[in-house]
């Protein structure tokens, strides 16, 4: 693929996200005023639960409203999680990215973090649910293949590698783990992946284009498997598409 060719997907699976701290309307509508681009729209928007409604009522219906639960601690607290759950759904919502207990399960309460993220399951029925592992904070591959198997058995529709908001963001090694246990199992052809913290470009986007495409094939080269959450990645995607400059770093959130 050329780099205007991984731009346009990158473009098409891109959740444009803003989850600062300082986020007011006047951002969210910033925000959603990008979301649609003269080379087509992005899959979705991505704020925090209180942002939902004003989201889906400045975007075309194409454009799907995303919002996190249960962040970015992924505390072992599921009457949070699921209350921003149920406040996502009830604003109109159409994802939700939750954080797992992944502290709670390195502990070895397994068992209670597995239970939370099937309460949210449960909570959103009918939503697309995308399970933040926080990879780069697990130690080992067996961790990150436990993690994965959490969500995985209770029917998640996504593995998301980060919430952005620690030191260690996606990697490839850790990318790999996931798809591949997103490949191996019995639920793994209904299973997207999405990469996030610390994709500024197209360049670090094209190699998880390519990571895809050989573990989960070409098929799953669409919105429906793989996302990408960025804020900074739409910057060099336009400039790859208009030809102004050769893909490159851009400034603007880690996330």
């Amino acid at each position: 693929m050329s780099a205007q060719d991984d731009a346009r997907l990158a473009l098409a699976c891109l959740d444009l996200t803003s989850l600062n701290d300082g986020d007011d309307a006047a951002a969210i509508d910033a925000l959603c005023a990008r979301a649609v681009t003269r080379w087509g729209p992005v899959a979705a928007v991505c704020v925090w639960p209180r942002f939902v409604a004003q989201a889906r009522a400045a975007l075309p219906r194409e454009i799907a409203v995303a919002a996190v639960a249960n962040f970015p601690s992924g505390a072992l607290d599921a009457e949070l999680a699921l209350a921003d759950a149920r406040s996502i759904v009830a604003a109109g919502g159409d994802e939700v990215d939750l954080v797992l207990p992944w502290r709670a399960m390195l502990d070895g309460r397994h068992a209670e973090a597995a239970q939370l993220v099937a309460q949210v399951r449960e909570a959103c029925a009918g939503r697309r649910l995308k399970l933040i592992i926080e990879s780069g904070e697990l130690p080992t591959p067996a961790a990150i293949r436990q993690a994965c198997a959490i969500g995985l058995d209770v029917g998640v529709d996504f593995l998301k590698t980060s919430t952005g908001k620690t030191a260690h963001g996606v990697s490839h090694e850790a990318a790999r783990l996931m798809l591949q246990a997103i490949a191996d199992h019995p639920r793994g052809a209904a299973v997207g992946f999405k990469a996030s913290g610390g994709i500024r470009s197209v360049a670090d986007a094209a190699g998880y284009i390519a990571m895809v495409r050989d573990q989960l094939g070409p098929a799953a080269l669409t919105a429906a498997r793989l996302r990408f959450g960025a804020s900074a990645l739409l910057g060099d995607i336009e400039r790859v598409l208009s030809g102004d400059a050769p893909d490159s770093e851009v400034p603007g959130s880690a996330y």
